[in-house]
């Protein structure tokens, strides 16, 4: 969180907070009152303030104002950082991924460190050369059709995500309708 923002929240500590007017979209974009935020500086700095509180509503600490964000699906946005890894939609790291889902659209989350992402398409690519089978032998294209039918349609994918530091993550389905219970955050969130 910028210092600026902690010394108008020092100084205005009563101030509202507010819901209905920032979104977070599928592709990691912001949207204030139905404008697309265009300003990179604007989408930087509301990056650097989006934190999350106790009751897994995500917001942007806006000065002493709290601005809950309404997600399109879930809190973080992850894409291919150009150096191997990924990146979260405010440009910081993915680390800790535990494990892997496809919903019944065929999209593609990660449960990391930080609660659960949605992997673009720009990162296919990290995805596809990190999958193997469950007893860790590599996956033929069969194999990983297969399982990524089987794990769409909610059934068991026979596949692993193979990650760098950490054993392979399961690559399991999740309905989208469950993703923000089971990951604990509130998709739509009210300023109470």
């Amino acid at each position: 969180m910028d210092d600026s923002v902690r010394r108008a929240m020092a100084r205005w500590p009563d101030v509202p907070a507010l819901a209905g007017w920032l979104r977070l979209d599928r592709r990691g974009r912001w949207w204030i009152d139905g404008g697309l935020v265009e300003r990179e500086a604007l989408a930087e700095f509301i990056a650097r303030n989006y934190l999350a509180d106790d009751k897994g509503r995500y917001y942007f600490q806006n000065g002493p104002q709290r601005v809950y964000v309404s997600l399109d699906y879930t809190p973080w946005i992850l894409h291919a950082d150009g150096r191997g890894g990924l990146a979260t939609h405010t440009g910081d790291p993915v680390n800790g991924v535990s494990a892997a889902f496809i919903d019944e659209a065929g999209d593609t989350l990660l449960a990391f460190d930080r609660g659960v992402g949605l992997l673009l398409g720009d990162a296919a690519e990290w995805l596809a050369s990190r999958l193997c089978r469950a007893d860790g032998a590599a996956a033929d294209a069969d194999a990983v059709d297969a399982g990524i039918e089987a794990a769409a349609a909610g059934g068991e994918s026979g596949l692993c995500v193979v990650l760098d530091a950490s054993a392979p993550a399961p690559l399991a389905g999740v309905r989208r309708t469950e993703v923000p219970a089971r990951f604990g955050f509130v998709a739509e969130p009210s300023a109470d």
